[in-house]
């Protein structure tokens, strides 16, 4: 790729108690804009997916991997001029042995919303498995997209998504029915398997979350009531069935429209971790709650924003009793993008602040994984009038 430039440089973390933490700034810069990270861990490696684009021009998917201490040269995935680029709704990855899977979204009738998820599953090493299919094969010209996906535990991945292919159809009181959220395996073929559907009334555009426990897969995502309660749930594949979903916590959220703010789950052996966004009673909150030892209720959840939330979130374990919640919060002056530890006691750090970030749309959802007790975060900035990813990272043992 033309112009694939990584600068590196040390700044210092302040943390809200003065500490300070010597980390790694990582600077990305391809000379075109970059936003829509997606980065995930997976057999001691990281990969990092995005969306390089001009305006009203082509649109390119490209991933890179860091490995040894080093970002690989970026891979070039697949392109288009009929995207759909939205920084809330970015491609998902997945890598499961010398295979990665990857999503984006293309439109399919000239409507704002009307758009499909096309897949694409290749080696590592640079062989197209198959190229540029549908997820959805509905054939409804409506809204599909927030895609998660994970490797399974042999050759292929789970994904999940949202489906709108319900919503054109009215109901007696001339509303459109609700988004659904669905599940499917993709086989390492890109054959799509045992599709169904795990909640017929979700929110309309937050992000889902999927992670593997022993038993099965678990998909976290925002439902919907009629009465518009928008809490965050779970389902669970336990015994060859995916079981009837359940709030995590009942916040009793009720907002006529959708945040755009969705849930994250990790999972570390018998431990589950959610963390979400709230502003239930107008009170905005981040928050997170334990599933310990495979119970299916949730611990009370623990309130982490000191400031105004603005939510993003994103969790990984640090050992198997700790993690790390990233998420962005305000006062009257600035917006942060923050970490805190909690432990599976409830024990929690002061918060860190790893940077000033912007509050609007072009920041995107914050990225955060943990390998080695080394955390990696990666966010859009502007840079010179263009987006750009940055990156850092430091020892979570420094915090």
């Amino acid at each position: 790729m033309k112009n694939f430039i990584v600068l590196i440089f040390m700044i210092i973390l302040i943390s809200c108690s003065k500490q300070e933490v010597i980390i790694e700034n990582i600077q990305f810069s391809f000379g075109e804009n970059n936003a829509a990270p997606n980065l995930v861990s997976k057999d001691g490696n990281l990969t990092l997916s995005w969306i390089s684009s001009k305006e009203d021009q082509e649109a390119v998917l490209y991933y890179s991997q860091f490995i040894n201490e080093n970002w690989k040269a970026p891979v070039r995935i697949t392109s288009g001029s009929d995207w759909f680029v939205n920084w809330a709704d970015f491609p998902a990855n997945a890598v499961n042995g010398d295979l990665i899977l990857t999503s984006y979204l293309k439109k399919s009738a000239s409507g704002t919303y009307t758009y499909d998820v096309v897949l694409n599953l290749e080696t590592l090493s640079g062989e197209k498995i198959k190229e540029n299919f549908l997820l959805n094969t509905d054939g409804v010209q409506a809204e599909h997209g927030f895609v998660s996906m994970i490797p399974t535990n042999e050759k292929g991945f789970f994904i999940t998504w949202l489906d709108g292919r319900n919503t054109i159809e009215d109901t007696k009181d001339g509303h459109h029915k609700a988004m659904t959220i669905r599940f499917a395996e993709i086989s390492d073929t890109g054959e799509i398997l045992n599709e169904s559907e795990l909640d017929a009334a979700t929110c309309d555009c937050c992000q889902t979350s999927i992670a593997m426990t022993n038993d099965g897969p678990i998909v976290v995502y925002r439902n919907r009531s009629e009465d518009e309660i928008r809490d965050i749930y779970i389902t669970k594949y336990r015994n060859g069935i995916w079981e009837h979903p359940i709030p995590v916590y009942n916040d009793g959220w009720k907002i006529n429209g959708c945040p755009v703010n969705g849930p994250k789950v990790v999972v570390n052996k018998t431990t589950t971790a959610v963390a979400w966004f709230t502003a239930a009673d107008d009170n905005p909150k981040v928050n997170l709650s334990f599933s310990i030892s495979d119970k299916d209720e949730f611990d009370l959840p623990i309130q982490l924003n000191d400031l105004d939330a603005i939510g993003r979130v994103d969790v990984a374990f640090i050992n198997s009793k700790e993690v790390l919640v990233s998420y962005m919060e305000f006062d009257d002056n600035d917006t942060y993008l923050k970490v805190k530890k909690v432990s599976v006691e409830g024990e929690v750090s002061k918060a860190f602040i790893i940077s000033k970030i912007d509050s609007g749309r072009d920041t995107g959802v914050p990225q955060l994984e943990v390998m080695d007790n080394i955390v990696y975060l990666v966010w859009t900035n502007l840079i010179d009038g263009k987006n750009q990813l940055k990156s850092v990272k430091f020892n979570s043992e420094d915090i």
